[in-house]
């Protein structure tokens, strides 16, 4: 992800999400957490939207390109985190030492 435009506090605040989610993934499948975290992430980015909006109208007129927008977005962070993934899944996911 670029660094360009991302505040200081980024990623703490990613960070809380992520250890909110992690704490619950030790009482249920991860998979209920992620499904959660989508649909929260979707609520609050909706919110987020719509609140830049003077009435529902507009709102609808521009739903779409929000819907791209945002999706798009997911997709980038997403791909990036999977190639992260890929690149030390060893040390992730096997408890691997990192190779240097």
């Amino acid at each position: 992800m670029s660094q360009e435009g991302i505040d200081a506090k980024f990623w703490e605040r990613a960070d809380a999400v992520i250890k909110l989610a992690n704490e619950q993934g030790t009482t249920i499948e991860n998979s209920k957490v992620s499904a959660s975290l989508l649909y929260g992430v979707a609520r609050f980015n909706a919110f987020v939207t719509a609140t830049s909006y003077d009435d529902g109208a507009k709102l609808k007129i521009d739903k779409e390109e929000a819907l791209d927008y945002f999706a798009a977005e997911y997709r980038k962070m997403l791909s990036e985190n999977l190639d992260d993934y890929i690149e030390n899944f060893g040390v992730y996911i096997k408890g691997e030492a990192p190779k240097r």
